[in-house]
């Protein structure tokens, strides 16, 4: 069986965290917690970045620093219900927009027409780490006062023209779960654009007191001086992560290749209008985070996928539309027209891709792949 996700692993993981063991610490925030978040601000060029409990977590702080009870958010409906649930613990209403049908990303030029008096954000999701259209969003965001939250969950060291994913926005939020380019298992991060809002964050990831200015010998004790919650990942968890950060590079290489061997193979296809092949605009540099390609309808996607697996390959469908989903139906609204959110959706399958894959394995799927070809 070629599984769709083998999770990462190189080797240095099980070294650090033995190191950490040994050392006895193992709670939040301790040498490898710290290690990690400096290589990330160091590497991604951030002010600040704050590991995490997961991407979930990360995006839950950014909806507490940027959101209030009442106020309204735009956000694409095609995403992970976290994107959504985030935004609904903070009080605020989901104001769902259409996607573009090339990139999967919030369709940028249907957001300032979702905008109200209430709007307060707008939450992005770059997309298989494809970068969104920024441009076009910030002027909206300048011109209407709003915050920018980056659910770049699967844009770890994509880019933007020459800046990273994460780090654009007035928060960005990354998650390092099992099936991510980089993983700790469970866990994720936040990047803090502004100075200005380091200590609120620390304070929200630290259950509410100022602990981190403490342990930086800033006050001589600490206490509960806001609302918090408790997000520190665990330090074995910091370690595994930090056994990969260190190794991104190589990481990012062989997923790079592997996606990189699909694309040019699967060109073919293609061109005979067979499929339809992922689009990387000029202004993004992606981290082949995942290859999907796109089939003709529902009906025929499903039978896609069942003939690869009879043949014993994992390939997957993603997101169900949020803003068909009953919880959408309660905490949200469409603006506009679905015109392609719930099609395109309906069409995209996601190949085997992880790091360390094997050549043989690639071949298999584009073979099987042409073989289900020659049948439509």
């Amino acid at each position: 069986m070629i599984p769709f996700n083998i999770p990462p692993f190189v080797g240095d993981e099980l070294t650090y965290i033995k190191e950490a063991a040994e050392k006895r610490k193992i709670s939040g925030d301790g040498e490898f917690t710290k290690k990690s978040s400096k290589l990330l601000e160091e590497s991604l060029g951030a002010n600040k970045i704050l590991l995490t409990t997961s991407g979930t977590s990360a995006l839950d702080m950014a909806a507490f620093l940027s959101l209030k009870r009442g106020d309204e958010v735009i956000l694409p409906s095609y995403t992970f219900s976290s994107t959504a649930t985030s935004c609904v613990l903070a009080g605020a209403r989901l104001v769902f927009v259409d996607i573009r049908p090339d990139t999967m990303n919030i369709d940028e030029n249907k957001i300032e027409a979702a905008i109200t008096d209430k709007t307060r954000a707008v939450m992005l999701v770059h997309y298989a780490g494809v970068a969104c259209d920024m441009e076009k969003i910030f002027e909206i965001a300048k011109k209407y006062n709003l915050f920018i939250i980056e659910d770049a969950a699967q844009a770890l060291y994509a880019k933007y023209k020459d800046k990273f994913l994460g780090t654009l926005g007035d928060f960005g939020c990354y998650s390092f779960h099992e099936t991510k380019n980089l993983s700790s298992g469970e866990g994720g991060a936040i990047a803090v654009k502004d100075a200005k809002n380091n200590e609120r964050a620390e304070i929200l990831r630290e259950k509410g007191t100022n602990r981190s200015k403490f342990f930086r010998g800033e006050i001589d004790k600490y206490t509960w001086v806001d609302f918090g919650d408790s997000y520190l990942l665990s330090e074995l968890n910091a370690a595994y992560l930090y056994g990969e950060l260190i190794n991104a590079e190589k990481i990012n290489k062989s997923r790079m290749d592997s996606w990189n061997f699909y694309n040019d193979n699967l060109k073919d296809l293609a061109a005979k209008e067979k499929l339809e092949l992922m689009t990387i605009p000029d202004y993004a540099t992606h981290n082949a985070h995942m290859f999907y390609v796109k089939l003709k309808d529902l009906d025929e996607r499903t039978k896609f996928i069942n003939y690869l697996k009879e043949r014993d390959i994992g390939a997957v469908f993603h997101y169900i539309p949020l803003h068909s989903a009953p919880a959408g139906k309660i905490y949200g609204r469409l603006s506009g027209k679905d015109e392609y959110t719930t099609k395109e959706s309906e069409r995209l399958v996601r190949l085997p891709l992880y790091y360390d894959m094997d050549r043989r394995d690639l071949e298999k799927v584009v073979e099987t792949i042409y073989g289900f070809c020659k049948r439509i």
